[in-house]
């Protein structure tokens, strides 16, 4: 007799055959260390067959583990799809969404939301788009955007800050020929030898001094360059030797030329990076995106190499 599987079987061995990681695919539930492995390893007791071979550094699906991934997988993407239809109606989890971003990062984390939004509400419209560095909270609260990932900090009476979803260290972009190309990471305190680029327009002061300080924690000046109101100027400005600017380390990543160096900024806080919404637009589709969003985005943890 074909052995009949039970919910949290099939979801736990779904999200290890996808993490290929024991500890990421209990986070990624919501257990307690080890319930995943071991419900796993029961499930394969009472199947008899190994459904995943582990090592200290890695963790395969075999070949009948494989099979029962592409006859699972599909099907319960179904079953979630069907659920989640029937609670967009009952929840009323319908009509579109607008979702701002303010970093390719950020737009990566909120794309990814969408996509599984889309399957489980498919009711709702998710639109998404770019805010302006000059207007960080304007968009929002002209009502142009429902909820935005953007970087904190954020203090208006009429907005609330929701969770942090990653936090970003800090680097210097600088032109690539600068002096502090050439040093493995800069202090606060060195931003006093430099104009430093830095965003102007409608944004409060208290965030636009947080990324971009007009001072060192030691009270000295920190010369001003050019001022931008969008961030794809910045790249440009730095590469022509018109100053450097405050940036993730990440941007490395997304802006890099050979034009350009991104230098750890080693004293500084990390930039976090958090969902904000209006205080009278918490709707059933800003919770539930934000909390697709929360659940899928990698990182909440930190990453290691155990896969058990």
């Amino acid at each position: 007799m074909t052995p009949v599987l039970e919910r949290h079987e099939i979801e736990a061995f779904l999200a290890v055959a996808e993490e290929l990681h024991f500890r990421r695919a209990t986070e990624r539930l919501g257990l307690a260390q080890g319930r995943v492995s071991q419900i796993v390893g029961r499930l394969e007791r009472r199947l008899g067959v190994p459904l995943f071979t582990r090592t200290s550094r890695k963790v395969i699906l075999t070949p009948a583990g494989q099979q029962l991934y592409d006859g699972l997988a599909p099907a319960h993407q179904q079953i979630q799809e069907a659920v989640g239809k029937a609670l967009a109606v009952g929840k009323g989890v319908t009509g579109t969404l607008r979702v701002g971003f303010s970093s390719a990062w950020a737009s990566d984390a909120v794309l990814r939301t969408a996509e599984s939004f889309r399957r489980t509400h498919p009711g709702c419209l998710v639109e998404i788009q770019e805010v302006p560095l000059c207007d960080t909270f304007g968009p929002l609260r002209a009502g142009e955007l429902d909820l935005q990932l953007t970087e904190f900090p954020m203090e208006e009476p009429d907005l609330v800050a929701g969770p942090v979803i990653f936090s970003e260290p800090r680097a210097l972009m600088v032109p690539a020929d600068h002096p502090f190309a050439r040093q493995e990471s800069v202090c606060q305190e060195d931003l006093a030898h430099a104009p430093l680029i830095a965003v102007t327009g409608d944004s409060p002061a208290y965030w636009t001094d947080y990324i971009w300080p007009r001072k060192t924690p030691q009270g000295r000046p920190i010369p001003q360059g050019p001022a931008f109101r969008y961030w794809m100027e910045v790249p440009s400005l730095v590469a022509s030797g018109q100053g450097v600017s405050i940036a993730s380390l990440r941007a490395a990543r997304y802006y890099a030329r050979p034009s350009l160096t991104y230098v750890p900024l080693r004293d500084a806080p990390p930039l976090d990076y958090g969902l904000m919404w209006r205080c009278d637009g918490y709707t059933a589709r800003v919770r539930k995106f934000g909390e697709t969003l929360c659940r899928i985005t990698p990182g909440h943890a930190a990453e290691d190499h155990d896969p058990a």
